[in-house]
């Protein structure tokens, strides 16, 4: 009779560890849900970065060449170049250019035909 109420009182025992463990994932679900962080800091700024104060913005550093001029240079060597080969040669994503050579297109620097660009002076 002993055997039966040990494998009774086992059974007992994984099914309470399962319950407490599904419990633990209910209550982390529904933190979750209420958008409740429990032990964490709210998203946002890191502490300490206070809101930038009127008149101090920070300046973008000026890298030199910039893309644009990077872009612009190997249109000129490379007239009829298409984006994803801009994008290849300058180690950069194309997307990016898709921003880039519009603007310079605005600026009068290069020319889109068909689907490559060329520079504005050779038309």
């Amino acid at each position: 009779m002993p055997d039966h109420l040990d494998t009774a009182r086992k059974a007992i025992d994984d099914q309470l560890t399962s319950l407490r463990d599904e419990i633990q994932r209910l209550e982390a679900a529904q933190a979750a849900l209420a958008g409740g962080r429990a032990g964490r800091r709210p998203v946002g700024r890191p502490r300490g970065s206070g809101k930038a104060r009127a008149g101090t913005r920070r300046k973008r550093r000026s890298a030199s060449p910039t893309r644009a001029d990077q872009a612009s240079e190997l249109v000129t060597a490379n007239p009829g170049i298409t984006i994803p080969e801009l994008a290849q040669r300058m180690g950069i994503k194309q997307n990016y250019l898709y921003r880039v050579l519009p603007t310079l297109q605005k600026e009068k620097k290069v020319v889109k035909r068909g689907k490559g660009w060329h520079p504005a002076t050779s038309s």
